[in-house]
């Protein structure tokens, strides 16, 4: 284990201090797009993180192979070179992307060569754990569609989700560490070395994620860009597909003496089959959504759009911050929660402690369409539209025309003496306007 934290300080260290440097080249390049009609953030923000990322991939696996178990993996698996190819390719992508902007369709055939290329150097699914079967081998065909479509999947929802200041980060690194735990298990717990390069790459992705995120909090000083999400989606499938069909449920088997033991210990063989699901259930959920929402539409399934999830949680009326810690919340919630399954023997216990949990985000997430009002002892430390009495966000604003603007009577009483008035003058007075309008337009004319 201190290997694997070292490794992931390394990552995290040359990622914090790469990416001040990153941010003004970006800056310098231009690759500062600006704000369209779909972005939260309000003043042009560069790009370019990824560039940072990449700098803390490659300083985290140069620790790595340097350490005396970690070193191993290096001449033992093939796994580290392959993800560096593949990285590497969809970083360039990414990089070409923020600067000048890629076709969809260019892009989506960028990231199959990366996974092509990954796949041709042994990152491949090899078989299927099936549970009471056990594992099924596929063929080389079969075998390298399920690893293209496994990268080509999590790269895109990691890269719809990259909408708000530091949610794909933070969401990743959840991910990123719920499939740790699990990997870390396996490798220690049961002596599997297949899934060791698994628990590499995941320590080093959280390092990454875990040096860029203080610079991405809202309000982000610089975005990771495509250069950066799409990395971080191909590191996940990696990890995913590198344990995938590797690991043999007869060494498990033999470890445990009675058949409901047994059972019960297989349980992890089966996770990977939904744990890299379910790590990015709701970017794969805003996916598949996006994907429905504009081809009824008869849109472009690339189309880009302001109806995500994240997009929808600022309408509901959450803040920015509060949107990302709610993504955050769910995001761990299930992640962990299956995790959580194969580690305890305590299933029931596992399931209403997440059904609790489930309350709690539901109250939370509903906030917004309640406004309590706090007792009249603590108005004074809550905020002011929790107070009695209190407008609102509206508070101070200046009344407009059609919204509770003040009316003749509520200026002095004045409507009475309109009433007398008689039609020609009321046309007269509206055509010479008020005092207001007409200090306004003779300050006009002298500047």
């Amino acid at each position: 284990m201190r290997e694997y934290l070292l490794v992931m300080f390394v990552s995290a260290a040359v990622t914090y201090l790469l990416v001040s440097p990153v941010r003004k080249f970006a800056i310098a390049a231009g690759a500062m797009p600006a704000v369209r009609a779909r972005d939260v953030h309000r003043e042009p923000t560069p790009r370019l993180g990824g560039i940072a990322m990449f700098g803390g991939l490659l300083a985290g696996l140069l620790a790595a192979s340097q350490l005396t178990n970690l070193g191993r993996l290096f001449v033992q698996s093939a796994d580290i070179k392959a993800l560096l190819s593949g990285a590497g390719i969809m970083f360039v992508l990414g990089v070409l992307d923020d600067k000048w902007g890629v076709d969809a369709l260019v892009k989506l055939g960028g990231q199959m060569i990366a996974a092509g290329v990954m796949v041709w150097q042994g990152i491949t699914v090899i078989a299927i754990p099936v549970p009471g079967y056990g594992s099924v081998p596929v063929t080389p065909t079969q075998g390298m569609l399920i690893s293209v479509v496994l990268v080509v999947v999590m790269v895109n929802a990691v890269n719809f989700i990259d909408g708000l200041d530091g949610l794909a980060a933070g969401m990743v690194c959840i991910a990123a560490m719920a499939f740790f735990l699990y990997s870390y298990r396996l490798w220690l717990g049961y002596g599997i070395n297949d899934a060791a390069p698994a628990a590499l790459f995941t320590a080093v992705l959280i390092g990454m994620c875990l040096g860029f995120l203080p610079h991405n909090l809202h309000p982000a000083r610089i975005f990771m860009g495509d250069s950066g999400s799409m990395m971080l989606g191909l590191m996940l499938a990696v990890a995913a597909i590198s344990i995938t069909g590797r690991v043999d449920p007869d060494l498990i088997t033999e470890q445990v003496g009675s058949q409901t033991t047994a059972v019960h210990a297989l349980v992890p063989i089966y996770i990977p089959l939904v744990l890299p699901l379910t790590v990015i259930a709701l970017p794969l959920a805003d996916l598949l959504l996006a994907v429905v929402r504009r081809t009824w539409a008869g849109k472009s399934p690339f189309a880009a759009d302001k109806q995500h999830l994240h997009h929808r949680l600022l309408e509901v009326g959450h803040s920015h911050s509060r949107a990302v810690l709610i993504m955050y919340f769910w995001a761990a919630l299930i992640a962990f929660g299956t995790v959580a399954v194969s580690i305890t023997h305590t299933g029931r216990t596992v399931v209403l402690t997440m059904a609790g949990l489930c309350l709690a985000g539901l109250a939370v997430l509903l906030m917004p369409r309640f406004r309590p009002r706090a007792p009249k002892a603590v108005q004074s430390f809550v905020p002011p539209r929790y107070r009695d009495g209190e407008p609102g966000a509206a508070a101070g604003a200046p009344a407009t025309a059609g919204e509770d603007a003040p009316t003749a009577a509520d200026a002095g009483g004045d409507a009475p003496a309109m009433a007398e008035l008689s039609a020609e003058d009321k046309a007269l007075l509206g055509r010479l306007g008020t005092g207001a309008t007409a200090a306004g337009q003779h300050g006009e004319r002298r500047s």
